[in-house]
């Protein structure tokens, strides 16, 4: 077996888990109109036909601004927002129907593909679209009669999750229906938000131009807690657009709000089926905030871990000690409360860190806290470019091991770790590489 064949093996088994983690959870997908266009588009619903084929239950929600926007520009009518809402006039509305409908068609075309030799090769996927929206006008703001644009109403959650359980994929185009039989345009992301929390979706996708958000140094965002969203300065627009919408998904309890780009091959897989991913990763964590800990920190620090320090689980370590290295902790904070740390050592020479004291109160256990709080530590300590973690432990082997540590000899520590091992303690050796 070559060498490229057997990477190809490596990344299929490391993708089980996350696998084993996604099947039968339920996704919505939001794509933009600009996405369609995209020459990348394809490649997407190729990406969608696997996830449907792992047992995804997947929701898509296509926009079509683009497309209006190409339609009245033919017509030599103007665009008129307001607020960034589109103003639909009758004749406006003609053409919001028209796009709409064709890229429904467009995508359900897609979605049916199942040529010899291609991805979609018997994928046999069925989709399903229909009167899932219930809308209302918005009317008259600020003097502005919005005519037929509407926002959402109610969304028929117990409908989607039915076409869902029969293992369709769900459909939704930017257009809701009033009991009065009136069709109205509502804001793809209105209809995103609302449908992702009416269903009780797992995840939310966002697409977008570039690969996540963007802080104002071009670094990507990989995750952020709701909390600490209006504390980032984003500049893209169109990004900040999107972060608002992920917040306002967390806000009505989706879990998780991925970011990502419609420009990228492989995009989506990535984000899914990756440890680091390749977007922004917004997580329903708005009153717990992830914060590196200052002097101030010290006190909170102590009362979290001197019950493990008399348990013999932790290496106890003095005030003194606490305010030395509080450079190298990294907190979760709840209403002001320290409820988890945990410490980066690293040892550049060696190309490796110790992560030690990991610690969750115990009122706020179960919450894989600390596996938050280990990621992001292994994250930082790949930034310092380190290629492993270690840590050394008596009670918790098996919780390292889950969290894909390996034991090791006490070789495999650094030579200034080694002369500071304590023979008494008898720790055990687990080591991982980034």
């Amino acid at each position: 077996m070559t060498t490229s064949a057997q990477e190809h093996i490596r990344w299929l088994r490391n993708t089980a888990p996350y696998i084993n983690a996604h099947r039968g959870k339920t996704f919505v997908l939001m794509l933009g109109g600009a996405v369609a266009q995209h020459e990348n588009f394809p490649n997407i619903i190729h990406d969608i036909a696997l996830l449907n084929s792992l047992g995804v239950r997947l929701v898509l929600i296509h926009g079509s601004r683009l497309q209006v926007d190409q339609r009245l520009t033919r017509a030599g009518l103007d665009s008129v927002f307001h607020e960034g809402l589109r103003i639909t006039d009758n004749e406006t509305m003609e053409h919001v129907k028209d796009a709409a409908g064709s890229l429904r068609a467009q995508i359900e075309a897609l979605l049916s593909m199942g040529l010899p030799n291609s991805p979609m090769q018997g994928s046999r996927m069925r989709v399903c679209s229909g009167n899932y929206v219930t809308a209302q006008p918005i009317g008259v703001v600020d003097g502005i009669d919005f005519h037929h644009t509407g926002r959402v109403r109610r969304v028929d959650a117990s409908g989607i999750n039915q076409q869902l359980a029969a293992g369709s994929i769900v459909l939704l185009s930017p257009l809701g229906y009033s009991p009065t039989g009136e069709i109205f345009n509502l804001a793809l992301e209105d209809i995103a938000v609302q449908c992702a929390a009416a269903i009780g979706a797992d995840k939310l996708v966002l697409f977008g131009g570039p690969a996540g958000v963007l802080n104002d140094s071009d670094t990507l965002i990989r995750q952020c807690a709701v909390g600490d969203i209006d504390t980032l300065s984003v500049a893209d627009p169109q990004q900040a657009s999107l972060l608002r919408s992920a917040k306002k998904a967390c806000l009505a309890q989706v879990e998780r709000c991925h970011i990502i780009s419609y420009e990228d091959d492989c995009a989506l897989l990535q984000e899914l089926f990756t440890h680091d991913g390749c977007g922004t990763l917004v997580a329903n964590d708005e009153y717990e905030l992830s914060c590196e800990a200052n002097i101030d920190d010290v006190g909170g620090i102590l009362e979290l871990i001197e019950p493990l320090e008399q348990q013999g689980s932790l290496v106890k370590r003095s005030r003194e000690l606490l305010e030395t290295e509080i450079s190298r902790f990294r907190l979760l904070v709840r209403d002001g409360r320290i409820i988890a740390c945990a410490a980066l050592y690293p040892f550049p020479d060696d190309r490796c860190g110790e992560i030690a004291c990991i610690v969750s109160h115990p009122d706020y256990r179960g919450g894989k806290r600390g596996q938050r709080l280990l990621k992001t530590l292994e994250q930082e300590a790949r930034n310092q470019g380190l290629d492993r973690v270690f840590v050394l432990t008596t009670q918790t082997a098996h919780w390292f091991v889950e969290q894909g540590f390996v034991q090791a000899d006490q070789d495999a520590l650094p030579g200034a770790k080694q002369s500071l091992y304590n023979l008494q303690r008898n720790s055990k050796v687990f080591v991982k590489s980034l």
